[in-house]
């Protein structure tokens, strides 16, 4: 358990799976380490932002069921991303729109209604300590604040001090998908060693995410993609976004808490501006590819980065 500090969170119950998340562990992936971080990153940065904190500051991820949650000094928060009925000392609250929790007040997250995955960040940020230069949990890995698990009943989490006058006034969150998303991608970076009806039936196809599917990757059922030459390749860097094909012909696009290589032929890539939609699926949930070029990729970014700032084009 963590030594609280002037202001704290109390988790009175975790729900299904609540991690503390920064913006991940990078700079450690030549030696093995995963980057973890935020399933839905623009969510993350937009909750931060909102509150006045640094778009890295470490923040709660909350996946499918909400926890019960007890302040311990008085909190400003705000929650993004995912839509869940969220009560803050009993009183409805708005997402995207700071709330004030005093000593004692309690947060609930109750029923879900669009996304997979809510950030909850709160003035100050979390302060738990940094493990490889960040405050990520890595899941998979085990690496991280609570030695790299999600949250239990007890934990306590230490609250920062909050930056002075830091807060953005308005905000575009993202559209939310409700069963299912089409995302765009950019072909490879093996594409040539498959064949052209891969291709072909991976951009016109819908898959299902399936039950197994977590943080580090999502497994799809669909049409099984013929792999060809791409049958072996030497290990490389495994990208967040980048769908890989196994010797089975299903693909798994790699998410947050992704291996940091992988010996499986990459078929295409979800360009990074559709990743946070990408993140906001859960298991049951449909997905579609969109094949882009780089400049269309490179202005989605764009576009999303002026939203993130608040303006609306």
């Amino acid at each position: 358990m963590l030594t609280p500090s002037d202001r704290s969170i109390l988790v009175v119950r975790p729900g299904l799976l609540t991690t503390v998340q920064d913006r991940g562990r990078w700079g450690w992936q030549t030696h093995g380490v995963p980057v973890a971080g935020p399933m839905d990153g623009y969510s993350h940065r937009l909750a931060n932002r909102l509150v006045g904190n640094r778009d890295d500051a470490a923040a709660l991820e909350i996946t499918l069921t909400g926890p019960e949650l007890r302040a311990e000094g008085d909190l400003w928060c705000v929650v993004a991303g995912a839509d869940f009925g969220v009560q803050a000392d009993g009183q409805s609250v708005a997402q995207t729109r700071p709330f004030h929790v005093p000593s004692g007040g309690s947060i609930r997250f109750r029923e879900r209604r669009a996304g997979a995955r809510a950030t909850l960040a709160v003035s100050g940020g979390i302060t738990v300590p940094i493990v490889f230069g960040s405050r990520a949990t890595g899941l998979a890995a085990g690496i991280g604040p609570l030695g790299g698990r999600a949250l239990k009943a007890g934990d306590r989490l230490p609250i920062g001090e909050p930056a002075p006058a830091r807060r953005i006034s308005s905000s575009y969150p993202m559209t939310l998908p409700r069963g299912g998303a089409r995302v765009r991608a950019l072909p490879g970076p093996h594409e040539s060693a498959f064949p052209g009806e891969a291709l072909r039936t991976f951009f016109s196809s819908r898959f299902v995410l399936a039950a197994t599917s977590n943080r580090m990757g999502y497994r799809l059922d669909g049409p099984s993609l013929p792999r060809g030459d791409a049958a072996e390749i030497l290990s490389d860097a495994t990208p967040f976004g980048s769908v890989q094909v196994p010797a089975s012909g299903a693909p798994i696009l790699l998410m947050a808490d992704r291996q940091t290589t992988g010996g499986y032929p990459k078929i295409a890539t979800v360009i990074s501006a559709d990743l946070p939609l990408a993140g906001q699926l859960a298991p049951g949930d449909w997905i579609e590819f969109a094949a882009c070029t780089l400049g269309e990729a490179l202005d989605a970014l764009r576009l999303q980065e002026r939203r993130l700032a608040g303006q609306s084009r």
